[in-house]
């Protein structure tokens, strides 16, 4: 599995990335994830769909916090043909307490924890703290990558602006 260096650093700190980089267009990478009632996911249960993909390393972190509730809110404006995913390596049980928690009911949590099969297969996996780091995928309906953003400080938030402009794009 490729590694990569010098794309993203963590309070300053460079860190290493496994997988490889995933490109605008090319095709969305396959992934397994679990739900939060443990069944698994694939890309193909979101087929016909835009799919803004949130990939954040923990959702009890600050910074995760309000990427997740901000893509939430947006979920209204965005319609039934997009689907907002947000990626992390939290339990699944975790990640339904949070979304309780904080009223999250338009974005789908995903739990990567068990294979790093997200992580691997977009390039996002820090090797050395088995998390994902922060970005953002836009996938189109044919399962073509139409936006990617690699966070390169991982306390940073990701540009909002620049992934809603691309889903609305992709919707045509």
């Amino acid at each position: 599995m490729a590694e990569r260096t010098g794309i993203i650093t963590f309070q300053g700190n460079s860190l290493t990335l496994i997988g490889a980089e995933v490109k605008v267009g090319e095709k969305a990478p396959a992934f397994t994830a679990t739900a939060n009632d443990l069944s698994p996911k694939s890309l193909n249960d979101f087929a016909g769909k835009v799919k803004l993909i949130s990939v954040v390393p923990s959702l009890d972190t600050p910074v995760c916090d309000l990427q997740t509730r901000r893509f939430n809110q947006e979920a209204a404006d965005l319609g039934k043909d997009v689907v907002i995913l947000t990626l992390s390596c939290d339990l699944p049980f975790a990640q339904a307490r949070w979304c309780g928690a904080a009223g999250v009911e338009q974005v789908i949590t995903l739990s990567d924890h068990k294979d790093v099969s997200f992580g691997q297969a977009y390039g996002v996996l820090i090797k050395e703290l088995r998390l994902l780091s922060r970005a953002i995928f836009v996938v189109d309906k044919q399962d073509q990558v139409t936006y990617v953003e690699y966070v390169r400080e991982i306390t940073n938030e990701p540009d909002y602006n620049q992934a809603l402009a691309a889903v609305k794009k992709s919707l045509g």
